[in-house]
């Protein structure tokens, strides 16, 4: 198992359905399990709004 796809499944057992991110260079292969896998993936204009984005949805759900 690689990483990426603990990282996955880990946010899956954890009860996750959505992630919030932007990808890049180093991401790129988390992205494609993350594309692969149930979870839906948000994509935001910088890192600092995925924080909050997801702060904002655990509070509202």
């Amino acid at each position: 198992m690689k990483g990426g796809q603990a990282i996955i499944n880990s946010l899956i057992d954890q009860g996750a359905d959505i992630v919030f991110g932007y990808p890049g260079g180093q991401l790129l292969p988390l992205y494609d399990m993350i594309y692969d896998s149930d979870l839906k993936h948000i994509l935001v204009r910088h890192e600092q709004c995925a924080a909050h984005a997801a702060d904002g949805y655990a509070r509202a759900s």
